[in-house]
């Protein structure tokens, strides 16, 4: 076990080197997420900022040595994550490399697999989507239509997916795709794919958000050819490795390369906003119902910064031993609409300006109030991450 000491002087050794190396304010507006990474500028700018991290050692540091990673103890992963989080830096772009595909292929690929992509997403070379939702088949994954017909050592690809965040930036998708009718039910003729996305007949095409930005896009696959080998699992198994990339995807698996995935507001900045803030010509804070309102939001916010804790303490969970790992993404993304939600009513009727408008703060709190609703969407909504708690930890019935 690496000593106290040693990981004392490694976090002051971290905390030089991101004063000394956080890029300056670039001039234009950054994205909270990848989820809107919409121009050039913008991706070039953080994919320069993930590869100088990575370059530092300060990246994938617990993945082997022998594919590009650190090969070091996950602690010292963990205070990167952390003094990263407390600077306030950009985050990096390839969060579905870094933390889904990646911890993917480490699990469950071949040798060559994890020597082909493992050092590249680390470095951000090659960026990474994800092809799972349909535009007709959204939350019902296992309903997936898109077809993948072998033909001698290629699969032969037709329909589109949507919501392929970075999907015009990608060299990757990872694809969940039909290439049997056959079986049981409809997971069985599922099956998975590593699909290079700069081939002929793969076009993805961006969507404008409701925040005016892009970021998202519907792709379009037409009689597009890849690689045989580019199949992660068996042929008609794609199902589970698809069931894996979401533990992954909603934090419920531990394996990601670390890094920041979002520059998301957090607690102290309602705090701050609402020492800003005025009701009835007085600061906010010493209006009562504006305190009850902000003590309840920063109890969850505690309580959420203190359930990785929990989960380490075998006595606090042994009723329910997967409650903490699987309801993260579900807390998280709640409680940011709730906090963005509660920054917009501190400001009255100025809330309803937006960024062009001379809004508070240059319009962050409406734009990240939008924003939030992508993240009660994606990976799995809010239903969906309720009826997995409902049924998997609780143990209810599906009726």
């Amino acid at each position: 076990m690496t000593s106290q000491k040693i990981l004392d002087e490694f976090r002051t050794e971290v905390r030089a080197w991101l004063a000394d190396n956080t890029p300056p304010d670039p001039g234009f507006l950054l994205p909270e997420t990848f989820m809107e990474v919409g121009t050039d500028q913008q991706f070039e700018f953080l994919r320069n900022w993930q590869r100088t991290v990575y370059e530092a050692g300060y990246l994938g540091m617990a993945w082997p040595s022998e594919y590009g990673g650190g090969g070091q103890p996950q602690a010292f992963q963990d205070i990167v994550n952390h003094e990263m989080a407390a600077a306030r830096v950009p985050f990096v772009p390839n969060t579905i490399g870094l933390n889904w595909a990646g911890p993917l292929i480490l699990d469950m690929g071949t040798e060559e697999d994890k020597q082909r992509y493992i050092k590249n997403i680390l470095s951000a070379e090659d960026i990474w989507c994800q092809g799972f939702s349909e535009p007709d088949n959204g939350s019902d994954l296992g309903n997936a239509q898109v077809r993948a017909v072998r033909d001698g050592d290629e699969y032969v690809v037709n329909g589109s997916k949507i919501w392929t965040s970075l999907g015009a930036y990608a060299k990757y998708m990872i694809l969940l795709a039909r290439t049997s009718s056959d079986g049981p039910n409809k997971y069985a003729g599922l099956t998975f794919f590593l699909a290079p996305m700069q081939v002929a007949g793969v076009d993805p095409v961006p969507i404008k958000k409701l925040t005016g930005e892009y970021g998202f896009c519907q792709t379009y696959f037409s009689d597009a050819r890849i690689p045989a080998s580019c199949r992660l699992g068996a042929e008609g198994e794609g199902w589970s490795v698809a069931m894996k990339t979401l533990m992954f995807e909603r934090g419920a698996i531990g394996g990601q390369a670390g890094g920041l995935s979002a520059m998301d507001l957090n607690i102290n900045d309602i705090i701050e906003l609402a020492r800003r803030s005025r009701r009835n010509g007085r600061p906010a804070l010493e209006d009562p119902l504006t305190r009850d309102e902000l003590m309840k939001l920063i109890l969850e916010a505690k309580g959420n910064q203190l359930m990785g804790a929990k989960s380490r303490i075998p006595a606090l969970c042994q009723d329910w031993p997967t409650a903490v790992p699987m309801s993260g993404k579900l807390r998280g993304s709640e409680l940011k609409r709730k906090m963005t939600r509660f920054a917009l009513s501190l400001q009255g009727a100025n809330g309803a300006r937006y960024i062009s408008d001379d809004a508070i703060d240059g319009g962050k709190w409406q734009r990240s109030y939008l924003n939030a609703f992508s993240g009660t969407i994606g990976g799995g909504t809010t239903q969906i991450q309720k009826n997995i708690l409902g049924e998997r930890v609780l143990g209810l019935p599906k009726s």
